[in-house]
């Protein structure tokens, strides 16, 4: 259940529907009992006065009752999914079945802002980061119609028309993969050894139960491997302990000034080498369409912790 639906007993909907058939169902007949019993002593007018202020009394308790735990609800959710979720999300619903819902609803729009806000971010990104190459590619084409150009700078620019293409390649690679990164994939869970085996720069120092399939934890520890490898780690250590996973290598860690900005797309200090800067914004996005979280913690060495939902 989300955290942000408080927990709270409603009577479930089938008890609720089923009450109200029954009211409508039963009170017509205690009212004829009523009338074969009382009738010849309170008198016809009493007793249909007096029956049909029950009725009424009964029909206004019903309508509230209906109001609360249904139609209040429905009202409450479509308003909210209406708006995409721009306003406080609702909190209280009025049976367990639309508490159910309403979580279903809740995660359903956070997810599509957050696609949207991946998107709007690589829009803005990507403006800048293919510049450059489409720079080199325009430039380079020009000087090449020119023919006194020697064979050596031709080759120069070609050669600088080719990386700027591999380098576009790759960042359209990397948007693909994040895009990828988002789509739903079925919950399932998976041994943390099972998932470092193979990998020799690991060490597990305490195994564990991972609430995440397996598919996906491939992905995250590969990235957080290859990323350690990159900053000349030779060791990673994972840690299972009450429900988070600890994830540090012995690197050459990260500077104070980066430490904000590591999952921001297309950030990446090592450009120069053909980093994307794509591997951690993949990461997360995988880890949170799962119900985890990632964060680096302020430890002197890299350290990642990896928090799951109960």
């Amino acid at each position: 259940m989300s955290r942000r639906v408080i927990r709270k007993w409603r009577p479930p909907l089938v008890l609720v529907l089923g009450g109200t058939l029954a009211a409508v169902f039963f009170l017509p007949l205690i009212g004829i009992a009523y009338f074969r019993v009382a009738g010849g002593v309170l008198g016809w007018a009493e007793t249909s006065w007096m029956i049909g202020w029950m009725a009424l009394v009964a029909t206004a308790i019903l309508g509230a009752l209906l109001w609360r735990l249904v139609l209040r609800p429905v009202k409450t959710l479509t308003a909210y999914a209406q708006q995409q979720g721009e306003t406080d999300a609702p909190t209280h619903f009025g049976t367990p079945e639309f508490s159910q819902l309403g979580e279903a609803v809740i995660e359903m729009t956070t997810a599509l802002r957050g696609r949207e806000a991946v998107l709007r971010s690589y829009a803005d990104h990507v403006t800048h980061e293919l510049k450059s190459p489409l720079t080199v590619i325009q430039g380079a084409a020009e000087l090449l119609d020119a023919t006194e150009l020697p064979a050596q700078d031709r080759q120069k620019l070609l050669k600088s028309i080719m990386e700027a293409a591999v380098r576009m390649q790759v960042l359209l690679d990397g948007q693909r993969a994040l895009a990828q990164a988002q789509e739903l994939v079925p919950s399932g869970t998976c041994q943390l050894s099972d998932v470092l085996a193979g990998i020799p720069i690991s060490r597990l120092r305490r195994d564990g139960e991972i609430p995440v399939p397996r598919d996906v934890m491939d992905v995250v520890v590969g990235h957080l491997v290859g990323n350690a490898v990159a900053h000349q780690a030779t060791v990673v250590t994972f840690e299972m302990m009450d429900g988070r996973l600890l994830i540090h290598d012995n690197g050459q860690g990260i500077s104070e000034g980066n430490r904000a900005r590591i999952f921001d797309p297309f950030f990446t200090t090592r450009r120069e080498d053909g980093g994307t800067g794509m591997g951690l914004p993949i990461v997360r996005q995988m880890l949170q369409a799962q119900g985890a979280e990632i964060s680096l913690l302020d430890q002197p060495e890299t350290q990642f912790e990896i928090s799951f939902t109960a």
